[in-house]
């Protein structure tokens, strides 16, 4: 059974859309990483733990600030927390800001679940990165 490193194993997640933050968090838990989900970036940026967590993984289009924008908002903060960008709408030019801003993988909604554990390994550096899914 897979086993998240203790190291890398506290997970916030952002999208706007409840069932999403719930399946995520739900799939999370059962291979043993600790998650936590938010409605929005600014609900994120507002937690004060936001340094306890090990990776973001955010949706890329919700109201407010997108999960670009909250990539480049930690990246002008000097916040170098791994983050994997999900979105329906996978465009080859969002795709290529957000993985030159930094963000960790970018993954197509929906993805396998395997798909997401690559990406959290990446994050962590357990695993060489890919950064397209």
């Amino acid at each position: 059974m897979f086993q998240p490193d203790p190291d890398f194993s506290n997970i916030a997640i952002v999208d706007d859309d409840e069932s999403v933050r719930v399946a995520l968090r739900s799939l999370l838990r059962s291979y043993g990483y600790s998650a936590h989900a938010y409605d929005s970036a600014g609900a994120l940026l507002a937690n004060e733990e936001l340094d306890s967590y090990h990776c973001v993984i955010t949706d890329l289009q919700m109201p407010g600030m997108s999960g670009i924008e909250l990539l480049e908002h930690l990246r002008r903060e000097g916040n170098a927390l791994p983050l994997i960008l999900m979105t329906a709408f996978p465009e080859v030019t969002l795709r290529k800001r957000a993985l030159s801003g930094g963000a960790s993988c970018f993954l197509s909604k929906p993805f396998e679940a395997n798909a997401l554990l690559r990406c959290l390994r990446q994050a962590s550096g357990a695993e060489p990165s890919s950064a397209l899914e």
